[in-house]
């Protein structure tokens, strides 16, 4: 069986490049995450394909987890109404209801492991090598918890895989259960040696370069955040740190100038995003990153490798958005922007 995870960089192309991987007449499952994503996906489908083929199977993940996974298997003696997007950390829950709410809703974040307890993983494997030929997983990097120890056992089925992630865009989790793989996205070589025991070949250099990001803006993320990434293009961008009150003014007065805050944009008046919501949006063309004051310490110092994980990924999502120019600018310097 041929299977690769691909990791790769802000603006690689990554959605493009997967959905050029699908082999003609081939039963090919494709799984992400977002809805938006999906929508992205399938706009790539008919763009490539000319019209939405019929082998092909789009699914958002938690779609396919109660579906094709546990519908099957699992309705008649459950009686089931589906998934609840809440979480349920009741540890003091017996049997069943550690998994299923009153109404038999099955809580999200206990899916998967629903499917381990109930000894689901042959059956699963049975049916998709019954269906499909292919798997496609976008923004891979999404799953953890109880969800990725489901992929692990999904990556061992004896079906042709390709996953696409950026590990370095990990800012939200498929679900959280405790402390069930909890640390996957501490270490970027802890992460890949996980696929690399699945029998993955591990592909880093396919999608390193940026058809968004300036070489300039590639230096300076390669260089502060320690995150390898390159650019196809050539043109010249500047990233700029601006504390005259002038300048900060016309840009916080320009809309067409995205601000992404590390949390909170809707408390200031400017057109905003958050760092981490910003993530797969690519209409920007100039961006001003707010620093937050925590931030602002590790920048000041030089040090914004040395951020934690989720912040340190938040801010690459924020940079990495711009096909113009950066410019950072201080939260304590906008205070009079505040509603």
């Amino acid at each position: 069986m041929d299977k690769t995870i691909i990791l790769a960089a802000a603006g690689s192309g990554k959605t493009t490049y997967l959905v050029k991987q699908i082999p003609i007449n081939a039963r090919s499952l494709i799984l992400t995450y977002t809805s938006s994503n999906i929508i992205n996906l399938r706009n790539s489908i008919i763009s490539e394909f000319g019209s939405f083929p019929e082998y092909i199977s789009l699914q958002t993940y938690f779609s396919f987890l109660y579906s094709f996974c546990i519908q099957p298997f699992l309705m008649d003696e459950y009686k089931l109404n589906g998934l609840i997007y809440k979480e349920n950390f009741n540890r003091y829950a017996k049997g069943d209801r550690r998994y299923l709410s009153k109404s038999n809703n099955l809580y999200y974040n206990r899916a998967a492991k629903f499917i381990e307890v109930k000894g689901l993983h042959k059956d699963i494997e049975k049916r998709m090598k019954k269906y499909y030929d292919y798997l496609f997983i976008d923004e891979v990097q999404d799953f953890a918890g109880q969800d990725f120890k489901l992929l692990e056992h999904i990556s061992r089925f004896k079906i042709n895989a390709l996953y696409v992630g950026d590990f370095y865009q990990h800012t939200f989790n498929t679900s959280r259960d405790g402390n069930v793989s909890q640390n996957i996205h501490n270490d970027f070589e802890q992460y890949k040696n996980k696929f690399k025991k699945l029998k993955f070949y591990v592909d880093e250099t396919t999608l390193v370069k940026s058809y968004r990001c300036s070489p300039q803006i590639c230096k300076y993320i390669r260089d502060n955040l320690g995150i390898n990434i390159e650019s196809h293009t050539d043109t010249k961008k500047e990233i700029k740190y601006i504390d005259n009150q002038i300048e900060i003014d016309d840009i916080m007065k320009k809309d067409e100038i995205i601000k992404l805050f590390y949390q909170e944009h809707y408390k200031y008046k400017c057109t905003s995003r958050n760092w981490g919501d910003s993530k797969g949006d690519n209409s920007f063309n100039d961006v001003c990153v707010i620093i937050n004051k925590k931030t602002l310490e590790y920048y000041k110092k030089n040090k914004l490798n040395e951020l934690p994980n989720i912040t340190l990924n938040k801010l690459y999502v924020a940079i990495s958005r711009a096909h113009g120019n950066i410019y950072f600018i201080s939260e304590n310097d906008i205070k009079n922007y505040k509603k």
